[in-house]
């Protein structure tokens, strides 16, 4: 099944990946999810229901299911450790995801103070060029500038 982070430009995947990273990438979308519950919960009830039915006739893992118990174990002894590589994994990708929000953050940043420089020289320019228009509008009119007047 494919992630958001897939198709990120910034976070490796596919053929990118190391084999314990896509094997990582599997277990936790796998068992971490409704199908694997429920698979699980079909598996340990057929195997109570045919060492049940088939007790009689010499079922291989009688009640009390000593050899379920012992795959159980067995499971939940790795399942630990699965679970670890599969976080240790998800963590390296929200490592990835927020090294490329954070480079894109210093960009953007960048950005926004080219464009209030920018901005502030538009500022300046416009405020020349209406000072200019008014000089010339009074100059053509034959007005003494407002500013002249008030000149000491």
């Amino acid at each position: 099944m494919s992630k958001v982070w897939d198709r990120h430009p910034n976070v490796r995947s596919g053929k990118d990946l190391t084999l314990g990273e896509r094997s990582a990438d599997v277990l936790r979308n796998s068992m971490g999810s409704w199908f694997f519950v429920f698979a699980a919960l079909l598996f340990l009830a057929a195997w109570m229901a045919y060492n049940s039915l088939t007790a009689k006739n010499g079922s291989f893992d009688p009640y009390p299911y000593i050899l379920l118990n012992l795959v159980l174990s067995c499971v939940a002894a790795l399942q630990g450790a699965i679970l670890l590589i599969s976080a240790k994994r998800a963590d390296q990708i929200a490592g990835e995801l927020a090294s490329s929000d954070h480079q894109i953050d210093e960009d953007t940043l960048v950005a926004v103070r080219e464009i209030q420089e920018l901005t502030e020289k538009v500022h300046v320019l416009t405020s020349a060029v209406h000072q200019l228009s008014n000089s010339i509008y009074h100059h053509i009119r034959g007005e003494p500038e407002p500013d002249a007047i008030n000149a000491p």
